[in-house]
């Protein structure tokens, strides 16, 4: 009863008409920002910090808008990703495997649909359970050690097989070349350089947006340009709309990704990602025998989207609890906080209850306006794809190399990024999955960075990495994942 007397002062704030209206226009950005690929959140709350200091916000205030472009880029980042195949962020790569094919057969307005409709639900819920849970779930999150780490995303590349929705050894096989191309640059740790042929600009390594810009939306232009040559042109619009039944058949879906999303949220440094890469293949095993994720299954949409803003919102639960941030971006809105000289931890839900519930409460408000600002706007959305092809074609190039240009301002990113779509091209005709590529890249990274960290705490031990039960658990269900398909066709 207490939480809820303190949330009712937070809704207090949180509905002030100047409140309100930052976090219609923090949904709007969010939404904006989501949709242009290689800007991401990150970029746009750091740009926006001084604004705010500027126009004098209060803390609160500042806060709410900030963090309404955070989880509203959530929303944005999936109309590229089912209209375009070309996922901005790492988190709606899973969306292209089952949004794509829906917008080729001519229902991409209901699959943006269940996509937002999944997103509401995984936010909505995931902020009920930060109400009531913030402070215990990060005390444990906390308790999470590298080799614990290690542990899940070694699980999470196992899972790599399933997601590539055809061969296993192959989507095995792609997942090891995205972790090595994930080593490419400076090695942090002893500053020699890895695979990088003598050339400087890749001293800094690979970017996410070129790797996935090259893949997906190169490689798509191209095989579609291929397939036009040929009259062979699919239909893509957007078409029929989302039906109720299709809607309850999601549910269990959106709840059981809502718990992964932000269980794995919460845990600092997972990350969204591994969210919707552990959602969609634990989704894909519980209904592998009607063998359609991957070819446009609505389930196939719901889970990935559901759990990235699931754990977007669990992200924030060890910033504002106990001070850790759990990715970039939070790590962006803790400065904010310090910058408003506001210390996080369990003392601000005392200190600062204006700021803590009030924050909170928005992201009720928030989530709401998503709804509606998303919901009416499919249709829009959708025509997008009835733009003739030599005017959608150029554009999306051309969105492509600005997404590509505005991360690093070099050219050789963009030749990096034809080299990539040229590869995704070959690969597709060789019916090599993509995702897998971009998977292993981003938790490639994630697993050298805490394997490091663990046998650094270790001396070098490497049974540090099998000494908690978690991380045995871990290892266990990775082993099992790896031999699935021989014990499944074992089975059969």
């Amino acid at each position: 009863m207490d939480t809820l007397a303190l949330l009712g002062g937070g809704f207090a704030v949180a509905l002030q008409p100047h409140n309100l209206a930052l976090a219609l226009v923090g949904c709007v950005i969010g939404t904006a920002i989501g949709v242009l690929p290689g800007i991401g959140p990150l970029n746009a709350i750091a740009l926006l910090l001084p604004f705010c200091l500027a126009l004098k916000l209060p803390p609160e205030s500042a806060l709410i808008l900030l963090t309404a472009v955070y989880y509203g880029s959530g929303y944005g980042g999936r109309i590229t990703a089912i209209l375009l195949n070309m996922p901005g962020e790492p988190s709606a790569v899973l969306t292209t495997l089952d949004g794509h094919p829906l917008a080729k057969q001519g229902r991409g307005g209901a699959a943006l649909a269940i996509s937002g409709i999944g997103s509401f639900v995984g936010a909505t819920i995931s902020v009920v359970l930060m109400t009531f849970l913030s402070v215990p779930l990060a005390k444990v999150a906390v308790a999470f050690s590298p080799a614990d780490y290690v542990a899940l995303i070694a699980f999470a590349l196992s899972l790599l097989g399933a997601v590539g929705g055809g061969s296993a050894p192959k989507a095995w096989a792609a997942g090891c070349l995205g972790v090595l191309l994930a080593l490419v640059g400076v090695d942090s740790g002893t500053g020699v350089e890895r695979f990088t042929g003598g050339t400087l600009e890749l001293l800094g390594g690979l970017e996410f947006t070129v790797l996935a810009i090259g893949l997906f939306a190169i490689g798509e232009i191209l095989l579609l340009v291929e397939s036009r040559l040929r009259a062979e042109a699919a239909r893509i619009s957007g078409g029929q709309r989302l039906t109720a039944g299709e809607v309850i058949r999601c549910i269990p879906t959106m709840f059981r990704s809502t718990a992964i999303g932000f269980v794995i949220g919460v845990l600092p440094g997972a990350g969204a990602s591994v969210a919707s890469a552990l959602s969609y293949t634990a989704e894909k095993r519980l209904n592998e025998a009607n063998g359609t994720f991957g070819q446009g299954d609505m389930r196939g949409v719901a889970a990935p989207e559901t759990a990235d803003n699931a754990a977007q919102i669990g992200n924030l639960v060890p910033m504002l609890s106990l001070g850790i941030p759990g990715s970039g971006t939070t790590a962006v809105l803790l400065g904010a906080l310090l910058m408003y000289s506001i210390t996080p931890g369990p003392l601000l839900f005392e200190q600062r209850p204006d700021v803590a519930w009030g924050l909170i409460a928005s992201m009720y408000i928030g989530n709401c306006i998503l709804l509606l600002l998303n919901l009416p706007l499919v249709g829009v959305f959708a025509r997008l794809l009835t733009v003739p092809a030599w005017v959608l074609y150029p554009g999306v190039l051309a969105l492509s190399f600005a997404g590509v240009y505005a991360v690093s301002n070099s050219a050789f990113d963009l030749l990096l990024a034809i080299g990539f779509g040229v590869m995704g091209w070959l690969f597709r005709k060789l019916d090599v999955p993509l995702v897998p590529i971009v998977l292993g890249f981003v938790l490639g990274r994630m697993l050298e960075d805490n394997l490091r960290r663990a046998m650094a705490l270790s001396d070098g031990n490497v049974a540090e990495l099998v000494a908690s039960p978690v991380s045995v658990a871990l290892w266990a269900m990775t082993g099992l994942a790896l031999l699935w398909p021989s014990l499944r066709l074992r089975r059969r």
